[in-house]
């Protein structure tokens, strides 16, 4: 075989004729300003056979000085189907599939990714974007696939828009998918590894399972079927999935806070199909109308499972979370009072000043739910108001005093669930669901999202808040499906979601720079669409107990590279098991008697700790909430040579000692390893010894936290 680079129009590499043996050819040319290379491998002469070739540890050195490996980039076969014959959707329109109404539709291809690049994301982020739309010349049907490639990681994302651009309803659409696709293995050599396995993770029913993570074999004419249980999406399962097959497989994630459902089915040979979207969609569309579907991510992989998700936390850092992101500390008050209801503006301050007496170092001070007017507890939402008897100068009073102490303000809402008694209650226009009981705001209604929108950037402005917390505690898909006529199934879901996506899109445009928390119960809304606009400051409800928690981390680091949680205990095995890029203090600092020296110890070591959290993440353990285990993990830094390793020996553990096979070292440097509880004990190892004998690690007590930070020498 022969290897060649062109780039420009110009050959600027030529191998010698190589046969079978012989050793690699380094390759170094200057592309001088191109914007394409092609890497070819031509036959020598002899046909192909058996040839066998690799262009090995290719990558690029762009202008900026970002360097591009091809084994990150995505594959696009050559030969590939036109445009409408290959769409990753489906849907049934009339009674007929979109696949064959759309090759005789009218359609166009906007973007085509060769330097007319669309404006910048929000994060200043500038993904190449294609538009794929047709439109029905019989009904006025308008479908817009609007899909984004990123040059920088080997991930592709779309979202479909059906739209009735036509002057009567449209015929019956069903089962709109946004991913209809599918994949096949190898089909040798016929051994159980070689088949398709599948890795979910449980959501967050407020369990120590949280995050649990699973694999399941798909074998021939197998399936798997999974859905949230009523409109919340991350709710008992996760909305991300590992789908793997022999040394490669993709990420998969379903954005839709709504209700979801992905389907993984083998067929009776070496193939699988994907299909996945809004559960129910069964309707017509008047006049005017538009829907979508969720977003579809999807991350292409080869080689490393770990790998691969590690460029999917590279990916969530560098395109979906929104920005400013870095590790943040809060103390929130109301899980010291149990409710915020008994708070006000004195002891509320007196909270702020004890931590800053007691140098914490504070980024966030929270006020949780309860700060509104009600005689019955937190739950009773839907005056959007600061109760005058126990903030007499409103939550501005307190909002002023963090300020000057060089802290921030986080506030609770819940604007989406309406109690009866409360000012949203009485504009039943705007709600769903029946008299008497609780109800929905319907952020489809366009006028009860202006109000929101409005009144709730007023008070965000009025009272000096500086991160919006919303929180969801209900589930939503009971009055969604109850507002649907039978041939409008699945539409007030829809609207519901675009006009949740709009509030907070114009939320994020009216305050720059200010985040938001997702919280949902705790971790129930973490779909891929709400991690574009807000952040999990409380990853679930299921908080202070280690052990569940240590499973968490486990579990969800593989997803979220930003993510919080928080304790009010003291002991570090206990702190540092609820240790993430986001801790919530919940200590209640009127005590006099707590070991504040140790507080201002362990969470001195968190702030050095937490860079590190964002960073790549391999765990050096398997996963289990059993009693008498390790568990354990490594945070790495590849660009410096850096990393933290984390190890918890449990409470009926009877192993004193044990070894972990660090990841991502390089095996010819030296590293010094020193364990931050006895930093005068740091030793050195190559990369060699640590890859492949393992980081020893003693912990004597029961149950004890390890911390150790390592780095080149």
């Amino acid at each position: 075989m022969v290897f060649v680079v062109r780039a420009g129009g110009k050959e600027l590499f030529r191998s010698e004729l190589l046969k079978e043996g012989v050793a690699g050819v380094p390759v170094a040319v200057d592309p001088s300003g191109a914007v394409e290379l092609e890497l070819l491998v031509e036959d020598g002469g002899d046909g192909i056979g058996c040839d066998q070739a690799d262009w090995a540890e290719a990558r690029v050195t762009l202008a900026d000085g970002t360097v591009l490996w091809l084994a990150d980039l995505p594959l696009e076969w050559a030969g590939r189907p036109e445009p409408s014959r290959a769409v990753p959707f489906a849907f049934s329109y009339g009674g007929k599939p979109s696949a064959e109404l759309l090759p005789h539709w009218d359609s166009r291809l906007e973007g085509d990714g060769t330097g007319g690049k669309t404006p910048p994301l929000p994060d200043g982020a500038t993904p190449l974007r294609r538009t794929l739309t047709w439109r029905d010349p019989a009904t006025g049907l308008e479908v817009r696939c609007e899909a984004v490639h990123y040059a920088d990681f080997p991930v592709v994302e779309w979202t479909v828009w059906l739209k009735n651009t036509g002057a009567a309803d449209t015929p019956l659409i069903e089962n709109l998918q946004a991913l209809d696709a599918g994949w096949q293995r190898t089909p040798w050599p016929p051994f159980e590894d070689c088949e398709f396995f599948l890795h979910h993770w449980v959501g967050t029913p407020c369990t120590a399972a949280d995050y649990h993570p699973y694999t399941d074999r798909l074998g021939p004419s197998q399936a798997q079927r999974f859905a949230n249980p009523a409109g919340r999406p991350s709710d008992s399962v996760m909305p991300y999935f590992d789908l793997a097959w022999p040394s490669q497989g993709l990420l998969l994630a379903v954005g839709w806070p709504g209700q979801w459902a992905a389907e993984f089915r083998r067929d009776g040979g070496t193939g699988l199909r994907v299909v996945a979207g809004q559960e129910l969609t069964h309707f017509v569309l008047h006049p005017g109308e538009e829907v979508r579907t969720p977003r579809m991510a999807l991350l292409f992989w080869y080689g490393d499972r770990l790998r691969a998700h590690n460029l999917w936390r590279r990916w969530m850092l560098a395109h979906v979370y929104p920005q400013p992101l870095q590790p943040t500390l809060f103390a929130c008050s109301s899980h010291q009072f149990g409710e915020m209801i008994h708070a006000n503006e004195a002891n509320q301050i007196e909270f702020v000043d004890r931590y800053h007496e007691e140098k914490l170092g504070l980024d966030y001070w929270w006020m949780d739910a309860g700060w509104y007017p009600n005689q019955s507890g937190w739950p009773n939402t839907g005056t959007w108001e600061v109760d005058p008897a126990r903030f007499p100068r409103g939550l501005k009073a307190i909002t002023d005093h963090v300020h000057a102490l060089g802290m921030k303000s986080i506030v609770w809402f819940e604007p989406e669930r309406v109690t009866p008694g409360t000012w949203l209650y009485e504009h039943p226009d705007w709600l769903l669901g029946r008299d008497g009981e609780q109800k929905l705001l319907n952020l489809g209604h366009p006028a009860a999202r202006e109000w929101l929108t409005d009144h709730v950037d007023q008070v965000l402005t009025q009272q000096g808040i500086d991160l919006y917390r919303q929180d969801f505690n209900m589930d939503p898909l009971g009055y969604w499906r109850a507002n649907d006529a039978p041939d409008r199934q699945g539409i007030t879901e829809n609207y519901h979601v675009t006009g949740y996506l709009a509030y907070w899109d114009e939320l994020r445009r009216r305050h720059p720079g200010m985040l938001i928390d997702s919280c949902a119960s705790g971790g129930r809304r973490n779909d891929l669409e709400t991690l574009r606009r807000a952040v999990p400051l409380l990853r679930s409800d299921y908080i202070q107990e280690p052990v569940g928690n240590q499973g968490h981390t486990w579990g969800a680091a593989s997803w979220f590279p930003f993510m919080g949680t928080g304790t009010d205990l003291t002991d570090p095995y206990d702190f540092r098991s609820t240790w993430c890029s986001a801790f919530i203090a919940c200590w209640d600092v009127r005590r006099k008697d707590l070991d504040y020296d140790l507080l201002r110890r362990e969470t001195a070591l968190w702030r050095k700790m937490a860079p590190f959290f964002l960073c790549d993440y391999y765990p050096l353990t398997g996963y289990s909430l059993q009693p008498d285990v390790w568990i354990g993990w490594q945070w790495d830094r590849p660009e410096t040579g850096e990393g933290v390793v984390q190890i918890f020996r449990r409470a009926e553990s009877p192993y004193e000692t044990a070894r972990f096979r660090l990841h991502a070292l390089d095996p010819a440097a030296t590293y010094r390893v020193t364990d931050l509880d006895h930093p005068d004990q740091a030793r050195s190892y190559t990369g060699e010894e640590l890859t492949e004998q393992g980081l020893p690690m003693a912990l004597n007590a029961r149950p004890e936290a390890g911390l150790l930070m390592y780095g080149k020498e």
